[in-house]
């Protein structure tokens, strides 16, 4: 049921994400990793996570205060890890937001039975995106994306349907324009947990989008190829 889940290991131990993160590959989960809070904002920003492992000892901003962030604006699993057994750490982080707390160190079956036991708790409550809060349109070159219809609407008037595929490929990139985006990301924020590495559908979908939006889909100017990155939204895009 969890399998394929994207989990964000956030430790600045290099040892402890590579052993966590070799362990829950083993088992059928995409594993991303952060060594601190910057860099799981990052993240975040750029893939769709199913459940964060947050170590309470950060440096920087620590787990309880990045719990808290988070919280505050998502409702996306946490499992706290710390070297820490007092219990008042435990109720803090709990009052926090989080939804279980492990103490280091912990087995990797113990870990796996902990992240499977979150993911079906809050599978029905797991706030995805949030669409309503989608502005109407976004603009961008000469272009009008209108969420309500799933239509692009040109300068001229003319209207452009899109597929599923390619609207949900579009408004991962629009979202985030002038950020490099792997095939990876792309398909994690496009498609979430039916994300398949291997799937190369991203590039085909990108084939079809740019036929409806550039002048020359053999060069194109709005979604450009970043050779060894993925692809790149180019123009500036304005929202409402």
């Amino acid at each position: 049921m969890q399998s394929g889940a994207h989990i964000l290991v956030v430790d600045d131990h290099r040892e402890i994400r590579d052993l966590v993160s070799r362990a829950l590959t083993k088992e059928g989960f995409r594993v991303s990793s952060a060594a601190d809070g910057r860099t799981m904002t990052k993240a975040l920003a750029n893939s769709r996570i199913d459940l964060i492992l947050l170590d309470l000892m950060l440096p920087g901003e620590d787990g309880l205060s990045l719990c808290r962030a988070l919280r505050s604006e998502s409702n996306i699993p946490i499992i706290m890890l710390t070297a820490k057994g007092d219990e008042i750490d435990r109720v803090i982080g709990l009052e926090m937001g989080a939804d279980d707390y492990l103490p280091k160190p912990f087995g990797s079956r113990e870990l796996i039975a902990r992240i499977k036991a979150v993911l079906r708790r809050s599978r029905d409550k797991t706030v995805q995106p949030n669409v309503d809060h989608r502005p109407k349109r976004y603009h961008f070159d000469r272009w009008q994306l209108h969420t309500g219809t799933r239509e692009l609407l040109r300068d001229d008037g003319v209207t452009v349907p899109l597929s599923t595929g390619e609207y949900d490929l579009l408004i991962a990139m629009v979202e985030r324009p002038q950020h490099v985006l792997s095939r990876d990301q792309l398909l994690d924020l496009a498609r979430g947990r039916a994300a398949n590495a291997i799937d190369r559908s991203i590039d085909t979908q990108v084939s079809r989008l740019r036929k409806k939006l550039e002048l020359d889909p053999t060069d194109p100017k709005i979604i450009k190829t970043v050779w060894g990155g993925g692809y790149m939204f180019a123009p500036a895009v304005k929202r409402g």
